[in-house]
């Protein structure tokens, strides 16, 4: 059966305004990911700012919440409220709340974070097992050492990691971390992922999405991919 994932996954996460997801979606973007409800970095828009946003992206664009959320019927609800198809996990999140969230959202297609440490490839290992069973896609991140957080660090991780959990995975696997049009091309000629996500990597320094930058990632990505 045809996924949204069986192509290489283009994925812009980040938008302060209508306009700021416009320069995405005119850069080739298909992937547009809203975080929202974040455990350490602050939020960049509001939840009705980004259900009006997602209310006007063009049909053929594919909006993602990105969040932190673990609460099974405040995810039912926001999901509902911004009317999304696709939901970003990047919180330790038990394996009955996923398996409620899908059985309530049959059509619900679930990206299951992976974030990076030094030394944990078998812990994420062990979690591509366990999540496989309910995740449609996986997506690697960097764990901050100094801050802690969760991926949106603006770092990359050691690609390796990433390349072995690959590898195994019987999902697709996106890699973010610290990507940007200088290093993308790179990242997937080491890892091989299913796709990219990057964010601080092309935005300018008001924390916009810069066109430029949007433009010369998505060239990059698409040499590196092949036609997509």
């Amino acid at each position: 059966m045809y996924s949204i994932f069986d192509k290489p996954i283009l994925q812009a996460a980040g938008v302060r305004s209508k306009e700021d997801a416009n320069t995405l979606v005119d850069s080739g973007f298909l992937y547009i990911g809203f975080p929202l409800r974040l455990s350490y970095h602050p939020v960049d828009i509001s939840e009705n700012t980004a259900k009006n946003i997602i209310a006007e992206l063009p049909s053929e664009i594919y909006p993602v919440l990105i969040t932190y959320e673990t609460n099974l019927n405040e995810l039912i609800n926001l999901i509902h409220f911004l009317n999304v198809n696709i939901v970003q996990i990047h919180s330790e999140i038990d394996f009955e709340v996923l398996e409620n969230l899908k059985f309530r959202i049959p059509d619900l297609k679930i990206i299951k974070s992976l974030i990076v440490k030094e030394d944990n490839l078998e812990d994420l290992k062990n979690i591509v097992k366990v999540f496989s069973t309910l995740a449609d896609a996986f997506i690697t991140d960097t764990y901050d050492n100094l801050t802690g957080a969760c991926g949106a660090t603006g770092k990359t991780h050691n690609w390796d990691i990433s390349r072995k959990l690959v590898e195994v995975s019987p999902r697709p696997i996106i890699l973010a971390g610290g990507l940007n049009p200088q290093n993308v091309a790179e990242a997937i000629e080491t890892v091989k992922p299913a796709g990219v996500d990057v964010h601080t990597g092309i935005e300018n320094t008001a924390g916009l999405n810069d066109p430029g930058l949007c433009s010369k990632f998505i060239i990059e990505s698409i040499k590196s991919f092949g036609e997509i």
